[in-house]
């Protein structure tokens, strides 16, 4: 069984090898192609396996549990793989028509299947320390992409991104200490009964503190937030893309893993914690949408207001809570990651990013206006996209509740977001053009933007599919968040599990 959760590792690993390798040759662009899609498989087996046996887990290098490095997957861990490898393929796709001849060569697609792999590593390890070193492996490997290229605006915004991130970092790394001197363990299995059975339990609510604050820079939730929109907007689209739709849901993911298997002694306190900073991460975030005129700024705050949505239904903590937390990740990786792509394909016709200096573009390129009213009307969540049932679980949840303050703001929320959408829709697409000039893409050859909208049409006919088809991705959300309300399976799977 260990292969099982072993390749969807291996596999980024072996290809960013090789594209390393290749870097001065075109091969390496299809070099990355291949191995997302075995990489895709790779996730599609680990997604049947868990489907029959609920949780897998292995044990690596013949040490047992809580002692070794763990791997298990259960239904978020897995459909997180998975989503991660749908994601890659279709920006290494994107990146085709995107990235020059000489970024390649700096070793683009190599840094980029890296990135994958640490993210890969983050939603299946079984231990704290191994967490740790998968999100250094992510940081090194998107700051190399966030700058690579060069320019003053890429450096300034790499520096602004690793310096917080080093920050959480080192908040993390002093909580998985004062966690383990508290416990004598890092085995998130192991450590439910550890911490459980710890006789300072005042001192476990600070521990938790700590890792959600580390684990709030990763999530960019209030206040923590200000890394993303000053740095987000600055790299080539694809990179862009892949941030906006995986970066911060590690964070988020940590999160629910933490907080719903370890951390939950003191749920009246922590969660109560959570629920505020949620409620203010969608506002603030979507108060700077609002603000913006930039295409890209607009979605980069859009990603912190959507991240309180998520972040809502772990604070609520309920079946239908969680229920609707694990759908909206599922849905918003999607839905955002295609938005930065048609960002990236505007740009490619109008030229900026810019709303004041763009327009024309639904008379130019009726297809792309198509395809962005897809992603950007299930991000306001309209019925019946993937985005409105997202919504809709959430503020059910909060109404079970009668948590009308929460059921207020996220609606609030959601009209915020119909108004950037809106705005978007009217200057990019729908106005002439401020200069009178009919947008082509003159800057790439056809071919280049065929391989551009190739990724975007999947991912808007993958909204559609879930939003009117949205039964079994809601009870596969539900067998998810019942599995992390009792995640009696994970533990004894993984410290039953023999190396």
């Amino acid at each position: 069984m260990s292969w099982v959760l072993v390749m969807p590792l291996v596999i980024p690993f072996i290809t960013a090898v090789i594209a390393f390798i290749l870097r001065n040759s075109p091969a390496n662009r299809w070099v990355s192609v291949v191995g997302s899609v075995l990489a895709l498989v790779a996730a599609a087996v680990l997604m049947v396996s868990v489907l029959k046996e609920g949780v897998v887990a292995a044990q690596m290098s013949n040490w047992s549990a809580p002692f070794g490095i763990t791997l298990v997957a259960d239904y978020l861990s897995a459909v997180m793989v998975v989503i991660t490898a749908i994601t890659g393929l279709a920006t290494t796709v994107y990146a085709l028509g995107e990235i020059p001849e000489e970024t390649e060569k700096l070793g683009f697609y190599a840094l980029f299947q890296t990135l994958l792999a640490g993210v890969t590593g983050a939603f299946l390890t079984g231990d704290l320390f191994n967490l740790y070193v998968w999100f250094e492996v992510m940081l090194i490997a998107s700051f190399s992409l966030l700058v690579i290229g060069g320019g003053k605006e890429r450096l300034d915004a790499g520096i602004k991104y690793v310096a917080l991130n080093l920050v959480s970092t080192l908040v993390f790394l002093s909580g998985i200490g004062m966690l383990y001197g508290v416990t004598g363990t890092l085995n998130m299995a192991d450590l439910r009964g550890a911490v459980a059975a710890a006789e300072n339990q005042g001192l476990i609510t600070v521990i938790a503190m700590m890792f959600m604050v580390g684990f709030g820079v990763k999530a960019a939730v209030f206040p923590l937030f200000f890394w993303l929109p000053a740095s987000y907007h600055t790299p080539y689209f694809a990179v862009s893309a892949v941030f906006a739709g995986l970066l911060t849901k590690v964070g988020v993911y940590a999160l629910m893993r933490m907080f719903s298997l370890v951390f939950v002694g003191d749920i009246g306190f922590t969660h109560e914690i959570l629920l505020w900073v949620s409620l203010l991460t969608m506002f603030t975030g979507v108060i700077g949408a609002a603000a913006q005129t930039d295409f890209r700024k607009i979605l980069s705050f859009h990603i912190i207001s959507q991240i309180g949505y998520m972040t809502l239904g772990l604070a609520l903590f309920t079946p239908l809570a969680l229920m609707g937390g694990v759908f909206y990740l599922v849905h918003h990786i999607i839905v955002k990651a295609n938005l930065f792509f048609v960002a990236g394909l505007a740009r490619q016709y109008a030229g900026s990013t810019d709303l004041n200096r763009i327009g024309g573009l639904y008379k130019s390129a009726p297809l792309l206006a198509a395809l962005f009213i897809i992603p950007a009307f299930s991000l306001a969540g309209f019925p019946p996209l993937s985005g409105f049932w997202a919504k809709y679980l959430i503020v059910k949840a909060a109404l079970e509740l009668n948590f009308w303050f929460v059921t207020f703001v996220s609606l609030f929320v959601g009209l915020l977001t119909i108004y950037s959408m809106t705005k978007i829709w009217a200057m990019a697409f729908w106005k002439p053009h401020p200069d009178g000039i009919e947008p082509t893409p003159n800057r790439a050859p056809p071919q280049v933007t065929r391989a551009m909208i190739l990724p975007i049409a999947a991912l808007a006919a993958m909204t559609i599919v879930i939003g009117f088809y949205p039964e079994p991705f809601v009870q596969f959300a539900e067998t998810a968040a019942n599995q992390l309300l009792d995640p009696t399976d994970y533990v004894t799977t993984v410290l039953g599990v023999q190396p």
